[in-house]
C-alpha cells in the first residue's frame, strides 16, 4: 500500500486527516494481513483521535505534532478514567500500546512513543482480577433496573438486564439481533450471541452458543419491549451507535455508580462467576477459598466453557473476570 503524499509531508505522507494516515500506516506495517491485529490497533488508534479532538486534547489533526508530552497528556486522560470506574486498566494498556505502535507505523522509528505503559499510568495490568465483582447479587441489580425504569431509562435498564444475564458486552448488548436471539431461544433453548462482537471475529464461523434460562428469557422479552418501533436492536432507525452511548448510557452510569456498580462490564465479570459456580459447584476462586478442593481439570474445563461464552478464544483471560486458578 503506497503513501499518498511525500514522507516528509502532513501525517508522514499517509493524508490529511490523522483517523485515516494511522490505518494506513498500520496496513503497510503488516503488509495487508494479520486483518484482527490491524482492526484492534486502529479501533484504539480512532479512540486516540477522538481524544486529540476533543476540548481535553491537544486539537492537532496531523502526526508530525504528536510529541512524547502529548502521549504522556493521553496517558494521564486515560488514568482519570480508570479512577472514575469508566475504563478497565487493561484497556488503557492496550490504547497506549496500540498508540505506540501507530506512532511507529507512521514515522518510520521508535523516537515518539511511552516506553512503560505502566509507568505512564501508574498501574500495573496484572490479568488476574483482585476484586469481587459487583453485580453478582440479583437483588442488587433488580433495584439498579427498577430505579432506571424510574427515570424512564428503559434502554439501559434492558442492557443491565442482558449484561447480566448473557455475559454480553455493552457493545452486545446494544446491538444484539432481539428478534432473532427470541426465536432462537424459543425454538432451541440456546442463543447464539454474534452482533456487536469484538474485531477479528467472523460472524458464524466463531459461534459463541448460551443455554437460555430464566433470567435470559426474561432480559430478551424486556429488551423487545423497550426496542424502539422499526429496529431490531437498541439502536432507533434515526440514531447511531454512537448517539445511544452518549445519550442512553451515559446518563445511566450515575445511577449505577449510586448503586455500587461501577460499570457494565462489572456484570459481565458477574455472569462469568455464576456461570463457574453452576459448572464446577464452587464459588470462582474471586468469591472465595474453596476453590483450592476443586479438581485443576475440572477449573480447567470451567474457563474454557466460560472463555467461549464470553467471546474469549484464551482460557488465561478468564482469570480477569473470576480470579486465578486453583
Amino acid at each position: 500500500m503506497a503513501l499518498v503524499g511525500r514522507r516528509d509531508g502532513r501525517n508522514f505522507g499517509y493524508g490529511r486527516q490523522l483517523s485515516y494516515a494511522g490505518p494506513q500506516a498500520l496496513k503497510d506495517m503488516f503488509g495487508g494481513g494479520h486483518y484482527g491485529t490491524v482492526k484492534a490497533h486502529c479501533d484504539r488508534w480512532l479512540a486516540f483521535v477522538k481524544w486529540c479532538r476533543s476540548e481535553q486534547g491537544p486539537g492537532i489533526n496531523d502526526a508530525r505534532q504528536i510529541d512524547r508530552k502529548v502521549l504522556a497528556d493521553y496517558a494521564a486522560y486515560l488514568r482519570d478514567m480508570i479512577g472514575r470506574g469508566d475504563l478497565a486498566v487493561s484497556t488503557a494498556h492496550n490504547r497506549l500500546s496500540s498508540v505506540n505502535r501507530t506512532m511507529a507505523a507512521l514515522r518510520g522509528d521508535q523516537y515518539v512513543k511511552l516506553p512503560s505503559p505502566s509507568k505512564a499510568l501508574g498501574m500495573q495490568r496484572t490479568g488476574v482480577r483482585h476484586s469481587v465483582p459487583q453485580g453478582q447479587d440479583r437483588e442488587q441489580v433488580k433495584q439498579i433496573v427498577d430505579a432506571l425504569c424510574s427515570l424512564h431509562q428503559l434502554r439501559a435498564a434492558a442492557i443491565i438486564l442482558l449484561a447480566r444475564a448473557t455475559g454480553m458486552r455493552l457493545r452486545e448488548a446494544i446491538l444484539a439481533d432481539l428478534p432473532r436471539l427470541s426465536r432462537e431461544a424459543e425454538h432451541l433453548g440456546k442463543i447464539n450471541i454474534q452482533d456487536g462482537t469484538k474485531g477479528g471475529r467472523a460472524g458464524a464461523s466463531a459461534p459463541r452458543w448460551i443455554t437460555v434460562n430464566e433470567h435470559i428469557s426474561r432480559a430478551l422479552e424486556f429488551a423487545e419491549q423497550v426496542s424502539p418501533a422499526g429496529s431490531h436492536n437498541l439502536i432507533a432507525p434515526s440514531e447511531s451507535y454512537r448517539s445511544v452511548l452518549q445519550e442512553v448510557v451515559r446518563p445511566a452510569r450515575g445511577i449505577l455508580h449510586r448503586h455500587n456498580l461501577k460499570g457494565f462490564h462489572e456484570l459481565r465479570a458477574a455472569f462469568a462467576c455464576e456461570r463457574f459456580e453452576q459448572i464446577t459447584q464452587h464459588p470462582a476462586p474471586i468469591n472465595g477459598k474453596e476453590c483450592r478442593q476443586i479438581d485443576r481439570r475440572l477449573d480447567r474445563d470451567a474457563r474454557w466453557q466460560i472463555s467461549y461464552e464470553l467471546g474469549h478464544g484464551r482460557i488465561d483471560v478468564v482469570a480477569a473476570y473470576i480470579g486465578g486458578r486453583a
